[in-house]
């Protein structure tokens, strides 16, 4: 995924991440309009960043499908600031009709957040 408009990520100031192979890796830098009320990086924006890659992860190996979140599991390990984020995503398990992904954002070498998620998988 290269295209540069891609609906909500453009509104908060991110691009679709690179995805191939089942793996996605997105960088952003976060600035004080990504930020909560005690200056640190909303979970919100953590929550869609993490969704966000998984499911382009899952759209490198499928033609015809389209994955649609059925469970998030998102846990915020320590707080982020201002500056560059890097989150990357990997499918890894995948069945008939649900895939399971794993996600990591991570800031200046720490992970901030490991996600994990499985996805319904429904033809287009």
């Amino acid at each position: 995924m290269t295209d540069t408009n891609h609906g909500f990520l453009t509104t908060i100031g991110a691009h679709a991440p690179e995805a191939a192979d089942g793996q996605t890796t997105l960088t952003m830098d976060v600035d004080d309009r990504h930020l909560n009320a005690a200056g640190t990086v909303h979970g919100g924006l953590l929550a869609t960043l993490v969704d966000t890659t998984m499911g382009a992860a899952i759209l490198s190996l499928v033609e015809n499908e389209t994955p649609a979140t059925s469970q998030l599991t998102v846990t915020y390990l320590r707080p982020g600031k201002p500056g560059r984020i890097t989150v990357t995503s990997t499918v890894r398990k995948r069945g008939d009709r649900l895939t399971i992904c794993e996600s990591e954002v991570e800031q200046d070498g720490k992970s901030l957040v490991h996600a994990l998620a499985t996805f319904a998988l429904k033809e287009s």
